[in-house]
């Protein structure tokens, strides 16, 4: 009979056998951005000691869920793994979870009660417990005769928002009756999650007709998406963009009347032109993805990147260029415990 057991992966001798098993199934990605984040990993030991089955969770997404099939046990492993880690789950107060996994295992998930959320040809995303999208959907204000409006989204991480940020949502505002704006809701950037979304909130005031409200967990993003089932890093961004289309065209988008998205065009980041161009793709014809030229000031396109850079640098002055006041505000009254963050690690580099 197997048991479930407790693997410290700070153990190298433990980390060395996780890694041996998940390879000999299929999985051989064991960079820090995966293995990092986990919380708690679990693992099945046979009646000779042995490791025939893992399973990992970082946050409330399942990772690294892997078992032997010896005899014929991989049914009974895998559900083993996965409800040991619900369980675990359960104790810590969480009752709602993730799971990313290779397309071909998402009906095994389906039968511990998963709900499929969105599939592609390699990945699926699927949740268990509550709240759940139904009940996320239900929770956004709406307005009367909504289904009879023109109604647009657009999705920002706002880390912080600038001007550009600014630019995007009045063009959306001018040209439709509603704009809800999404702020992802991860909290891996500079600005917390709480920071970014009253600066957004702070900054969108004057448009009556739009609002904002949390991405929560059903905006995917890379900083959740795990790279370790797929073949190669370079299917992270076809694949995320793909599941993060997919959630939000079939399950937000319908119960909110959302015919059109609007992003900001992308002349310097490479990644980020691709998602674009992959997000249109994705979510067409349904809806129109609208592409709003990136506003400039000084000759310069006006990105979050640009204004974080000057935060480090301390550059009040450039920083005012870029960003509403109510940004520049907080920036200014922040500064030191923001660039105490940079000092410490903060990562801010990117979008």
């Amino acid at each position: 009979m197997d048991k479930v057991v407790d693997l410290f992966l700070n153990n190298n001798s433990t980390k060395q056998k996780w890694e041996e098993l998940l390879s000999s199934l299929g999985l051989h990605d064991f960079s820090e951005r995966e293995v990092d984040v986990l919380d708690h990993t679990i693992g099945l030991e046979n009646d000779e000691g042995n490791l025939v089955g893992t399973g990992s969770v970082a946050g409330n997404v399942l990772k690294y869920i892997g078992v032997k099939n010896d005899e014929g046990e991989q049914g009974a492993r895998f559900n083993k793994v996965v409800t040991a880690l619900s369980q675990y789950l359960t104790n810590e107060g969480i009752f709602h979870s993730f799971v990313f996994t290779k397309a071909k295992y998402a009906e095994s998930f389906e039968h511990l009660h998963f709900n499929l959320l969105a599939k592609t040809d390699q990945a699926a995303f699927l949740e268990n417990g509550t709240p759940d999208v139904t009940d996320f959907v239900a929770e956004i204000p709406k307005v009367e005769d909504q289904e009879h409006k023109k109604v647009a989204a657009i999705v920002m991480n706002a880390n912080p928002f600038t001007l550009g940020h600014e630019h995007l949502v009045k063009r959306a505002s001018e040209e439709n009756d509603l704009v809800y704006v999404f702020v992802v809701a991860n909290d891996v950037s500079l600005f917390s999650f709480d920071e970014r979304f009253k600066l957004v909130q702070e900054g969108t005031k004057e448009f009556t007709n739009v609002k904002v409200v949390s991405g929560s967990d059903y905006m995917v993003s890379p900083a959740t998406f795990p790279a370790y089932f797929l073949k190669s890093p370079d299917d992270l961004i076809t694949v995320q963009t793909a599941i993060d289309a997919a959630v939000f065209k079939k399950q937000i988008a319908p119960a909110l009347n959302i015919t059109r998205r609007y992003i900001g065009k992308e002349p310097i980041s490479r990644t980020t032109h691709y998602y674009n161009v992959s997000l249109a793709h994705e979510l067409g014809p349904d809806i129109e993805v609208i592409v709003i030229d990136r506003l400039q000031k000084d000759d310069q396109i006006v990105t979050a990147n640009k204004v974080r850079q000057l935060i480090k640098d301390g550059n009040l002055r450039e920083i005012n260029k870029f960003v509403p006041e109510t940004t520049y505000k907080f920036i200014k009254k922040n500064m030191p415990e923001l660039q105490s963050r940079i000092e410490k690690g903060m990562n801010i580099n990117g979008n």
